[in-house]
């Protein structure tokens, strides 16, 4: 069972989650081409259940009143009829819920999963090191993200922790010619930005790094997307006071999910300068796309480009490495980059090799898992209700 005890504060309905939260059905398919048989169970604003390629959604009404949102009324009712033999928790910041949950159904082993979620105060801790006492195991993106909640307790000697992605992406490659043609993106190199324009994305030490790197790269174009922008401000100044970035660097605000593919498909690096990552969706994104990265040296942005072996990583803050990064990367032939970091994708980080990891992090948390599912469904084969 795969479920998240977040309610969303917009409180859409069921039906409307599923199209707009497309990782709630991405990460349960995936964990079922594994070879699982996966129910979700979500909290919400209303209760329904809806079936979507063979994998059953329970969305429960979540009780304001009640002491947690696992303590709702008729929820172990739920989780025991599902009979689920590993838990998976989406979320590290639900405590209280895990507690509940383990006493619903002490037998079946849990794992909580980090979505970018941070450590809590030090006097909150109680509650996550009693949570994590629970779990079998914690996963991350990157297991080096779960060094610090180690070292400050929370997660004990005997909880394993996994190294799995938040997700992968539907995108593919395409013909960057076509995608040009689409698109405003020009630039030889053409580089695209995809993230907020904020301090932890930091942009103004990616402008700083490309106005070095225009120096030996003329043709350079810098194209950014984004939806939030504290920074705006900062960043059009930095871009009207510096004659190598004035009339190279292209603000294009927030542009539909649906138009990024062809941005990646159309531009020849992606660049983005994140202090810190629960995975990177634009990242994988990019990956699926064949569009060579030039990232900042984070553990998850290590664990999506195998640690640099696509693209280049440079270091945080560092406009000097990002210069170095993209005269390094500029200088190779193109196309072969490109499927060299599909291909990365395919064996490392598409919907089959994500339900490969978490149908074998399943069966370690529960020895037997895959054999016994295998049995149930051919049960439900012979035995159709």
């Amino acid at each position: 069972m795969q479920i998240s005890f977040f309610v969303d504060p917009q409180h859409r309905a069921p039906s409307r989650l599923l199209r707009d939260w497309p990782t709630l059905v991405d990460v349960a398919e995936a964990a079922q081409r594994g070879g699982v048989r996966v129910s979700v169970v979500q909290a919400c604003s209303h209760s329904e259940r809806l079936t979507c390629n063979g994998v059953e959604y329970h969305f429960f009404a979540a009780d304001p009143a009640a002491k947690t949102v696992a303590s709702t009324k008729g929820l172990d009712t739920l989780i025991h009829s599902l009979e689920a033999d590993v838990f998976h928790v989406h979320g590290l910041g639900f405590p209280a819920d895990v507690e509940v949950l383990a006493e619903m159904a002490p037998d079946a082993p849990i794992m909580v999963q980090d979505h970018a979620d941070q450590l809590p105060r030090i006097w909150r801790r109680g509650a996550w090191r009693r949570a994590f006492a629970l779990a079998s195991g914690v996963a991350f993106c990157a297991r080096e993200q779960g060094e610090p909640w180690r070292a400050a307790g929370l997660i004990g000697a005997g909880t394993q922790i996994y190294e799995i992605p938040e997700s992968s992406s539907r995108f593919n490659p395409g013909q960057q010619a076509e995608a040009r043609a689409r698109t405003p993106l020009t630039g030889d190199p053409c580089l695209l930005w995809v993230g907020h324009l904020n301090a932890n994305k930091d942009p103004l030490t990616v402008l700083d790094g490309v106005s070095e790197a225009v120096r030996e790269l003329p043709g350079l174009q810098l194209w950014c997307c984004f939806g939030s922008a504290p920074l705006r401000a900062q960043v059009m100044r930095r871009i009207e006071r510096d004659p190598r970035l004035t009339g190279r660097v292209h603000l294009l605000g927030s542009i539909p999910h649906a138009e990024i593919e062809s941005f990646m498909r159309a531009a020849d690096f992606f660049v983005q300068g994140s202090r810190r990552e629960g995975s990177g969706y634009a990242l994988l994104e990019a990956l699926a796309c064949g569009l060579p990265p030039v990232v900042t040296d984070i553990p998850s942005f290590r664990s999506l480009t195998a640690d640099g072996s696509v693209g280049r990583l440079w270091s945080c803050g560092d406009a000097r490495g990002l210069s170095a990064a993209l005269l390094s990367i500029a200088s190779q032939p193109r196309e072969p980059l490109r499927t060299q970091v599909r291909a990365h994708f395919d064996r490392a980080l598409s919907f089959d090799a994500l339900g490969r990891a978490l149908a074998e992090t399943y069966q370690r948390l529960k020895p037997g898992l895959l054999r016994r599912d295998h049995r149930r469904q051919a049960g439900a084969r012979a035995n159709p209700i």
